[in-house]
Formats: C-alpha cells, structure tokens, sequence
C-alpha cells in the first residue's frame, strides 16, 4: 500500500519538492513529480536546472523516449500514469489527487500555507485517510 507523506504549510512548493527529489535521487530512488498545470510544469523543469549550483537532477517529460533511462519524470495532474516506467515514488504539487497514485510505494503531498492550498490538501488527506492509506504529516514552519 502506498505510503503518503503530507508536508504543510510550504512557502516556495517547487523549492522544497526540489529538495525532496534532491533526497529521494540520493537514495537512488525514482521520482515522477506531477504539476498542477503546464506553467508549474515549465516553472519546475526550470527549477530542477537551477535550484542548486551543486546538485544534478536528471529529468524529462513522462511521455519522452528517455523516460525509462532518466530517473525524474515530469507530467501534468490528469496524465496517465499507467505506462509509467517507474513507480517508486511520486510527487504531488496539484491540489486534486492523482490518477494511480496507489502503483507507487510512496507518495509526497506538498501543500503551501495559502488558503486554498491548505483547504484542498485536507480534502485529499481525508480521502486518503477514508480509503485507510498510511499518512505522515510535516509541519514545514515547526522543521
């Protein structure tokens, strides 16, 4: 069963999933980051290239031909992740869950202090939680 991970109350979403990809790659773990729309897609492929002077962090679409041999794929929410060539984990930074979030081992929930984020990322904690899924929850502002 996939394990899901919450972190709350995130001031800069991309900066802090590029972090955790930064983690999950240095425990030679495979990632697909989803985005809420293609301007956040752009925003975090950007991202990846310049967050960190220090750190490389592969990555291209999910539907591009070098999929399978990179180990960060980026996808919009909506994409199907059925054909996926990895399922290790997951990160989420739209504010709807997934489609097949359940073939991967673990999933991480990025949810900003706005508003409207936090009122989505509490509907998709109760969903999870209803279907009887593990849950964590991180306090960005208390770490």
């Amino acid at each position: 069963m996939t394990r899901i991970d919450f972190h709350s109350n995130v001031p800069d979403k991309l900066a802090y999933a590029c972090r955790l990809v930064r983690k999950a790659r240095s425990q030679n773990l495979r990632v697909v980051m989803m985005a809420a729309d293609a301007a956040q897609l752009q925003r975090l492929d950007e991202m990846l290239w310049t967050f960190s002077d220090l750190d490389f962090l592969p990555h291209v679409p999910a539907d591009s031909p070098l999929a399978a041999q990179t180990p960060i794929l980026l996808m919009e929410i909506g994409s199907d992740t059925a054909d996926l060539p990895h399922h290790q984990v997951l990160v989420n930074l739209a504010q709807q869950p997934p489609g097949n979030f359940a073939r991967f081992e673990r999933m991480f929930e990025i949810v900003s202090a706005e508003d409207e984020d936090r009122l989505a990322g509490r509907e998709r904690y109760r969903h999870y939680q209803q279907r009887g899924y593990p849950l964590t929850h991180y306090d960005a502002e208390k770490a």
